[in-house]
């Protein structure tokens, strides 16, 4: 990590100064698999606090925590936890792509990002936030920013002052081959500005 912030903080000052405001960010690290994704589904639009309480609850519910339990479950059973209709549709539609052999979680290890954003993207309700988090925590992806994330984009908004999205794409083109690394600074400024604190 000390090689890319050196690389970025020559390329971009204010990675030099979110390092010297806060110190080093946290690298996120999650487990590769279907509890990692399911918990992707909850952590949309919401905090991760949140989620991650809906998600310890289904937990709870289903210890046997694999795609066959949770399609066994009636979409009352996750309302009841709190899941919405909407991300309810989701997490079934996961869980029989991978029952049915639509899509092979273990497999995405060995793909390029690419490939794996093709794959995971026929799922209804994983778009490209989702696969973008999964890339960077899960697989260690090194060169992903998800200009979906509000954290992401009004930051870059506050410390460049680009607002259009084609515009910050272009932009950060020229973060990359360590475009990972630039989003937890990214969140890193984020989270501490605000005084707050999360768990990956």
């Amino acid at each position: 990590m000390q090689q890319a912030i050196l690389y970025l903080s020559e390329k971009e000052p204010i990675f030099k100064f979110i390092v010297k405001k806060y110190g080093m960010p946290i690298i996120p690290k999650r487990p590769q698999g279907f509890e990692t994704l399911v918990l992707l589904i909850l952590e949309q639009q919401v905090s991760i606090d949140s989620a991650k309480a809906t998600f310890l609850k289904l937990k709870a519910m289903q210890p046997n925590f694999v795609p066959e339990s949770l399609i066994s479950l009636s979409d009352e059973e996750f309302r009841s936890l709190g899941v919405s209709r909407q991300k309810t549709s989701y997490i079934k539609a996961l869980s029989h792509s991978i029952v049915n052999n639509h899509i092979e979680i273990e497999s995405l290890a060995t793909k390029s990002s690419e490939q794996v954003r093709e794959e995971l993207i026929k799922i209804k309700g994983i778009g490209n936030w989702t696969i973008d988090v999964y890339l960077m925590f899960s697989l260690q992806a090194q060169d992903i920013i998800p200009l979906g994330d509000i954290a992401v984009i009004n930051t870059i908004k506050e410390l460049l002052d680009i607002h259009d999205k084609q515009e910050m794409e272009d932009y950060v083109a020229k973060w990359s081959p360590y475009r990972s690394v630039a989003t937890f600074l990214l969140w890193h400024y984020y989270l501490n500005k605000r005084n707050r604190k999360v768990v990956y």
